[in-house]
């Protein structure tokens, strides 16, 4: 994918980069701040206790409870300590507010695993660094698109409250090389969930991954804020999107449309259910009609790859093109061959002007393409916490 300039964020960037708590008195730009706030509306209240409603480390909610506090005043400072320390299955992480800069690894062996941003507001508590795909290793080479990911779940089971996961790359930290994907976090285990969280990023923002091509992992997420411009959410999960905010952010290097993609999907072919997002809205700080909805992604390690994506019951909003909302990302695999569809969405980008742009689901298909259906029996709305 090409490389690009990116906004002018500064604010955002001194959020993303400022030391563990100093940060937490910038205000976010306009833009972010506004999709914040309807985002975190409906999470829990903050509370006056660092660690919530959780209690001190004097005061545990169960031996299996770890608390990350960036002054020390927990059981680490750092969140990829607690989890090295949190081994076994069912552990619950709580993490106080701060910026944690920082790349976490959740092995496929740490499953059952919770984190708690203590506040109840996903703003207080950030996880964040800024590896590119073109960023050079210490040890040589680059990080690629999978080892840029500030956070990589490959856990089972994994949920998560009230965190924004963050990557804060900018495309002017590397001027001139196309390495420009940055994922803030990748997702590979089956029934994961997250509720009130907040994926920040530009290119790749949130990778719903699986461990392997026969792996059909299902995740949630709930009440969840993503933003981004290239593809910023991909992936060959079968993922469920419920009352989420996606933000396309504004592009200052381009002339013209398109600025990006929301969604790439690259769905195994064997499996059914690929994206759904439903009772969401898309909005945009671009001009309107500078974004596409989708593009679907056969990567060349799958090129049996058949995309899906189901959008419903959303709200689009004026900067999708509502004329031609997909596009091919390699003219060998057109939209029109994958699956694409929409059903009873709204909004200026929403609008149906050229038919055979926008297919449109079915009552009968719309009957199956649900949570229920997709996630196959699995009913992640029943926190742990």
């Amino acid at each position: 994918m090409p490389s690009h300039d990116p906004r002018a964020v500064l604010g955002r960037r001194a959020l993303l980069t400022a030391g563990a708590g100093a940060a937490l008195a910038l205000a976010l730009p306009a833009a972010s701040a506004a999709a914040s706030t309807s985002t975190s509306a409906s999470a829990s209240t903050p509370l006056n206790s660092p660690f919530g409603r959780y209690g001190s480390p004097a005061a545990r909610r169960d031996a299996r409870t770890l608390y990350v506090h960036p002054g020390g005043l927990g059981d680490h400072t750092t969140v990829q300590a607690a989890v090295t320390a949190a081994s076994g299955s069912g552990r619950t992480l709580v993490l106080a507010a701060g910026t944690y800069r920082e790349t976490v690894a959740v092995s496929a062996a740490r499953t059952g695993m919770t984190w708690i941003g203590a506040t109840g507001d996903p703003k207080d508590v950030v996880v964040v660094y800024d590896n590119a795909a073109g960023t050079p290793r210490p040890e040589g080479g680059t990080y690629g698109t999978s080892g840029s990911a500030t956070t990589t779940v490959q856990a089972d089971g994994f949920t998560a409250h009230g965190v924004t996961f963050a990557n804060g790359f900018l495309r002017t930290d590397l001027p001139g090389n196309p390495g420009t994907q940055a994922v803030a976090i990748k997702v590979q285990g089956d029934r994961s969930a997250f509720f009130h969280c907040r994926f920040l990023g530009h290119q790749d923002t949130l990778y719903a991954d699986s461990m392997s091509l026969s792996a059909f992992a299902r995740q949630y997420f709930s009440h969840c804020y993503v933003e981004g411009d290239v593809d910023f959410v991909f992936g060959r999960a079968t993922a469920v999107f419920e009352h989420c905010h996606f933000r396309t952010l504004l592009r200052t290097d381009l002339a013209g449309a398109p600025f990006g993609f929301v969604f790439a999907p690259s769905t195994a072919g064997a499996n059914p259910y690929g994206f759904l997002a439903s009772h969401c809205r898309v909005t945009s700080e671009a001009p309107d009609g500078y974004y596409k909805l989708a593009r679907p992604w056969v990567p060349s390690s799958d090129l049996t790859a058949w995309p899906s994506l189901v959008v419903r019951d959303s709200v689009l909003g004026a900067g999708v093109d509502a004329v031609a909302p997909y596009a091919n990302m390699r003219e060998a695999h057109p939209w029109q061959a994958q699956r694409f569809a929409e059903y009873r969405n709204a909004g200026r980008g929403a609008e149906i002007t050229v038919p055979e742009n926008r297919p449109q689901l079915g009552e009968t298909e719309a009957a199956s393409a649900t949570r229920s259906v997709y996630l196959g029996g699995w009913d992640p709305r029943r926190p742990r916490v």
